[in-house]
């Protein structure tokens, strides 16, 4: 792009986010409400890395990587919730253009890393439970660490391209994002009206189209797998234990992924005006602070060594 197109990006020098827009009063209880949200997330997801931590019979590759997965809810939480509490008490709304664009770069690495780390969580009860003889031998304790490096480096490589091209847009004006964060989608749109960006808008959408349905389709089919080998367990309590573990497992993809296609797949593409910050409140907000409930309701092991973090017997 052109060097005076380039100059256009510093005419706007923030951004308002309109949030939830609403009476003062209202915005307060939202606050308290989200607030309580916030801290109970961190607390439960702290919980279950405090627990894999301290309790010797979860230094298992599963409770590995979702101790791992529950240190990355820390982070997501941590990407958008406080700046939206920050919204609510604030007059002006306003976040700077590069606040702005940390926020959006951070939120979606740390998103393309969840994806990545649902689908190693795929891959290890793949292979536990339809190569149980194998598992020992493949899933090792630097084999497992390996995936998590993995996780947390790709994740923050992959949306590095679409997170430069969107700081070279020319944001002319107006800067109101009808949203809670910096979005994708709604970035996308204010930047349109100052010069055609189909070549953007196509990379940005075929880069969150690849990475999430092709997560997606691998995890589906994994537990597709999965599922048949548990239906083939002969003891009745062995088919209970793996299909509560991927029950959990799948109760988590299909909270995050659902919310996740509504709103990525075709970035700026006019979704229903303030339909998008629901999904995206749904998936960032919502999801972590369920996942620790989801993970250690149906999990024995998990629920005898948060009993031993919180004071109570072992």
């Amino acid at each position: 792009m052109s060097s005076v197109a380039r100059n256009f990006s510093y005419m706007v020098s923030d951004f308002i986010l309109l949030g939830f827009p609403c009476r003062w009063e209202i915005q307060i209880f939202l606050f308290s409400i989200f607030f309580m949200t916030y801290i109970l997330t961190l607390l439960g997801n702290m919980a279950i890395v405090c627990a894999v931590r301290w309790d010797q019979r979860l230094h298992t590759p599963m409770y590995i990587l979702l101790a791992n997965f529950s240190f990355l809810e820390i982070c997501y939480v941590n990407s958008d919730v406080p700046n939206m509490l920050a919204n609510f008490l604030s007059r002006t709304k306003a976040i700077s253009f590069t606040r702005c664009l940390l926020q959006l770069y951070f939120f979606f690495s740390l998103g393309t890393t969840e994806c990545l780390f649902l689908s190693i969580m795929a891959y290890d009860r793949f292979l536990a439970i339809c190569r149980p003889l194998h598992y020992p031998t493949i899933m090792t304790s630097k084999f497992c660490n390996g995936l998590v490096i993995f996780c947390w480096v790709y994740g923050f490589l992959w949306f590095l391209i679409p997170v430069i091209l969107i700081t070279q847009l020319p944001f002319c004006g107006p800067n109101v994002i009808d949203d809670f964060l910096c979005d994708l989608g709604p970035l996308l749109t204010l930047a349109s009206p100052c010069v055609p960006i189909p070549g953007t808008v196509l990379i940005c959408g075929t880069m969150s189209s690849l990475l999430i349905f092709a997560t997606f389709f691998y995890i589906i089919s994994s537990y597709t797998l999965v599922l048949r080998a548990v239906i083939q367990v002969p003891s009745a309590a062995g088919r209970k234990k793996a299909f509560s573990t991927c029950s959990s497992h799948l109760a988590v993809v299909f909270l995050f992924y659902g919310s996740v296609m509504m709103t990525y797949v075709s970035p700026g593409s006019g979704q229903e005006e303030g339909m998008q910050k629901f999904t995206t409140l749904f998936y960032s907000v919502l999801t972590p602070f369920f996942n620790p409930m989801i993970y250690s309701l149906r999990n024995k092991e998990m629920k005898d060594a948060l009993k031993k973090v919180l004071g109570g017997s072992p």
